[in-house]
């Protein structure tokens, strides 16, 4: 370890960089541009209690990471990296929690492996520098689980076991706060497999009732109850609608077949995903029991919902990476040479499909735009090739943390080369270049029409919002209550 100090340096500063560098690209549609646009309008109209995208109210989700953004706004302005802002914080908080998790539990060295895992993530990595609701609540729910692992841990101090203990109830409560009712199933269904595994209930007593249910409704109730007196259909929309009808059927046209989200797992650890089948059998006869648990009801639970996006799942990331960097830290360097070298493959696989970008073009003006981008995503195949190639040898010849850290930094240039490729398609993914030249014709009292169709990013980049002409989509149920916000089309043609 010694040896590979001043590579751990390195790899801190490129990860800084990168992630930096990756706060200010265009907002993509739909997803960064609803999230970011529900923030301005927060920051704007100064009411906290009530979500409104583009000035409908908008309860799809509850309002933690939108008072975060919308505070950043406050303070640094309306731009992309403030926007981004608290969804890195939250990737980084979380990276430093499982690192300090994982030392508290074993060792350094494991403590590091466990770092070493999330930063060479490139789902986890990828999805730091992206405005949805998702690193958000993985934050707050891996504090649960981490809080709840130091908790447990044995000897521990009855005062020190009850504060850790509490801290968890107040994960708990910001996951809800985040993304609703999911921060409370999580850790609810993981800690009653694990009693089920174990046939040993006692844990369900060492749970600080009392204490942790008045801080988790101290927290999480207030701003549920303000927003049902302020918004009576609140209560129907939030429960059933976003809750049972979005898990139990495909009412959002997000429809997904069962195993989707396995190959998201895999390509998500994708140094180490050969790794993985065997990191996970040596946690299952050690303390890890429960990150195993927790991270498998998360993918089995978004499996069998009726409605599926990629990032779903990313809070089963953090627990797993306990697992699999403990697994780094203690098996001998050429049994992981033996899970690396697969790789190898797949290194091959990536620099055939970015050989073969452009061809998934559909028009010439698609065309010219993956062909700009092909270069960098080449150059970042060819990085993870080398790694697959280096790695292994590195292993092989018994320099461990070496191998581990050079994978990690080369895996955060491939994440740089992938968001600079990105970059080119910015065209056909936010509505920037599109809102500066509306901007110039724009006077204080000019009313902008969107007919048919909803760009999310346009009214965050104009700084109003627009009225909809023949769209409704997901403002459906929230025009009810303000239908002035939407017109028919022959009304707009009259």
């Amino acid at each position: 370890m010694r040896v590979s100090r001043a590579f751990l340096a390195l790899l801190v500063l490129v990860s800084l960089a990168v992630g930096i560098d990756n706060l200010d690209r265009a907002l993509a549609n739909p997803d960064e541009g609803r999230y970011s646009e529900i923030s301005r309008e927060m920051a704007a109209t100064g009411d906290w209690v009530t979500p409104r995208l583009n000035g409908i109210k908008y309860f799809e989700k509850p309002p933690l990471q939108y008072w975060a953004t919308a505070a950043s706004f406050t303070v640094f302005g309306v731009d992309e990296w403030s926007a981004r802002l608290y969804v890195a914080l939250c990737g980084l908080a979380t990276l430093l929690l499982v690192a300090f998790t994982a030392m508290r539990l074993g060792t350094a060295e494991q403590g590091l492996a466990t770092m070493i895992v999330l930063v060479s993530s490139p789902y986890f990595i990828g999805l730091g520098g992206v405005v949805t609701l998702d690193m958000g609540l993985t934050l707050w729910t891996s504090l649960t689980l981490c809080a709840y692992l130091l908790a447990e841990r044995p000897a521990l101090e009855p005062r020190a076991r009850r504060n850790w203990m509490l801290l968890a109830w107040v994960g708990i409560a910001l996951a809800v706060l985040s993304k609703g009712l999911v921060g409370l199933v999580f850790p609810a269904a993981a800690l009653g497999l694990l009693c089920l595994a174990r046939f040993d209930f006692s844990p369900l007593a060492r749970l600080e009732w009392s204490y942790g249910l008045t801080l988790f409704f101290g927290i999480a109730a207030p701003w549920f109850v303000l927003v049902s007196f302020a918004n009576p259909e609140f209560p129907e929309f939030f429960f059933v609608h976003e809750h049972f009808q979005r898990f139990l059927t495909s009412t959002h046209r997000r429809t997904e077949p069962a195993w989707y989200f396995l190959p998201i797992l895999a390509a998500g650890f994708l140094p180490w995903m050969f790794a993985l089948p065997s990191a996970l059998a040596q946690g299952w006869r050690s303390p890890l029991r429960f990150p195993i648990l927790w991270g498998a009801f998360i993918v089995a639970f978004f499996s069998l919902s009726g409605s599926k996006l990629p990032a779903y799942i990313l809070p089963a990331f953090p627990a797993l990476a306990l697992v699999l960097g403990r697994y780094l830290a203690e098996a001998p360097a050429r049994q992981l040479a033996w899970r690396v070298i697969p790789g190898l493959l797949v290194a091959g696989a990536l620099l055939f499909a970015a050989w073969k970008f452009p061809d998934r073009a559909r028009d010439d003006w698609t065309r010219q735009m993956y062909a700009q981008a092909q270069p960098l995503v080449l150059i970042g195949a060819g990085i993870y090739a080398a790694l697959s190639l280096l790695a292994p040898w590195l292993l092989w010849t018994g320099r461990r943390w070496l191998a581990l850290v050079t994978v990690a930094i080369g895996m955060v240039l491939v994440i740089d080369c992938v968001e600079e490729a990105y970059e080119h398609l910015t065209p056909r993914q936010s509505g920037r270049a599109v809102a500066e030249k509306m901007k110039p014709l724009l006077a204080s009292d000019t009313r902008v029409y969107s007919v048919a169709i909803y760009d999310q990013t346009i009214p965050f980049y104009i700084g109003r919002t627009v009225t909809l002409v023949d769209y409704l989509d997901e403002f459906e149920l929230g025009l009810k209550s303000d239908p002035a916000r939407h017109l028919r089309l022959e009304e707009f043609t009259a």
